[in-house]
């Protein structure tokens, strides 16, 4: 296969992928404007219309500059890979003669960060004035930029720490370097899995414990009726950034952890956050999170073989510019390149999420007795964030990992 046959294979699937985003984003968007004057039946009698109105402005604020910055995005995908930039930036940094593990470093580092600034308008445009608008934005500008000022070393260290394992198994394992490079890989996730929240997320929000009372009585109970073992409930300041709400738990075994946005324990009763807790221990009741590690340790080898298999393979470095064939710019290639191609295959992955989604929201109604907790939870969390009522099916199908709010309340009337 030529260096022009693949680009024109790469450029063909590029453009499926462009004409469908659009489109889905296009139906999304006159669904909303279809549906902008009427409250949607499910939702009569628990959002008024005021709120509606501001939701159906929210997404279409959010989806008219959606289809901005997918221009964007794949211009940029398209300058890169016609100029050649990626190439003559590896040719460049090639001519210093630096050792395999220094020039790989140097090139992903450099290319990342230029990838950064170029989206960084984009970026600042929806958070200071779309997000702005709508009062979910309350970070600043130097918060922002602090994150970004953390992000840089924290980035280069895990970089450093990857690059340098794989480059090692590429040196010393043979021809089965892409197998020992897969465990390295494994071990690696599991590892940053468990020092995530005990030594990366505090550098950027505070973890405070549950304060005693009758909320933390409550969901301490949950969690010890769902023999939920856990190293406590932990307050987290999204109110720092943004009026957006979650909850999640975070780490592995023991390092296992609970998490609550300020944010949401402002705008949900306590039944309503016991339900949202429920929800949260049902992906772990059902075993979702060891069955999507499972599901991703299996891609990532059928992912490992392929780059075994790629490494050496010139015609593809030729075709995206590169000079020669090297590590690092196939993990450029990966990571920068083959995102609408990636993309073309996640409804598999979004209609397993989304069943998972409709199993730990039965077992949350199950732990609270009754649907009424979680339906609550469910309407005042899509009224704070300005949820979409109205997404058209084809672009939820297509996009959601989780159902869409109307759905999810009418599986809870079964």
């Amino acid at each position: 296969m030529t260096p022009n046959l693949i680009i024109a294979i790469y450029l063909g699937l590029f453009l499926l992928d462009f004409l469908l985003d659009w489109f889905l984003d296009i139906l999304n968007i006159n669904s909303s404007i279809k549906n902008r004057d009427r409250i949607p039946e499910a939702f009569i009698g628990a959002v008024d219309d005021k709120t509606y109105k501001r939701s159906v402005k929210y997404t279409l604020r959010k989806g008219r500059f959606g289809l901005f910055n997918s221009l964007e995005g794949r211009a940029l995908i398209l300058i890169v890979l016609f100029t050649g930039a990626a190439g003559a930036l590896d040719s460049f940094i090639a001519a210093w003669n630096l050792p395999i593990y220094w020039h790989g470093l140097l090139f992903l580092s450099f290319a990342s960060i230029a990838l950064s600034l170029a989206g960084l308008p984009s970026s600042l445009y929806s958070r200071f004035v779309i997000e702005e608008e709508f009062g979910f934005n309350s970070t600043t500008l130097r918060t922002y930029f602090g994150d970004m000022a953390k992000q840089l070393p924290i980035g280069i260290v895990i970089l450093m720490i990857l690059l340098g394992g794989l480059y090692g198994t590429l040196a010393w394992t043979g021809r089965w370097w892409w197998f020992a490079a897969w465990g390295f890989w494994m071990a690696f996730q599991l590892l940053m899995v468990v020092l995530y929240p005990l030594v990366i997320a505090p550098i950027f929000n505070k973890f405070e414990p549950l304060p005693d009372g009758s909320l933390k009585d409550r969901l301490s109970a949950l969690a010890e009726r769902c023999n939920f073992s856990n190293r406590g409930i932990f307050v987290m300041d999204g109110s720092r950034r943004s009026r957006h709400s979650n909850a999640y738990f975070t780490g592995l075994g023991r390092f296992r952890r609970i998490v609550i946005y300020d944010t949401l324990i402002e705008s949900l009763k306590e039944d309503e956050l016991e339900a949202v807790l429920a929800h949260e221990i049902g992906h772990w009741k059902f075993g979702h999170i060891r069955k999507r590690l499972l599901v991703s340790f299996i891609t990532s080898l059928a992912l490992f073989a392929l780059v075994g298999t790629v490494l050496n393979w010139e015609p593809l470095y030729l075709a995206f510019g590169f000079a020669e064939p090297s590590l690092h710019a196939l993990l450029f290639w990966l990571i920068f390149f083959s995102g609408p191609l990636s993309s073309l295959f996640s409804p598999l992955s979004n209609i397993w999420s989304r069943k998972h989604e409709y199993q730990a929201d039965r077992f949350a109604v199950e732990q609270t007795k009754g649907s009424q907790s979680m339906r609550g939870a469910l309407l005042n969390l899509g009224k704070d964030n300005l949820s979409n009522l109205t997404p058209h099916p084809a672009y939820s199908f297509w996009h959601y990992s989780h159902p869409a709010l109307s759905e999810r309340l009418a599986a809870l009337e079964d």
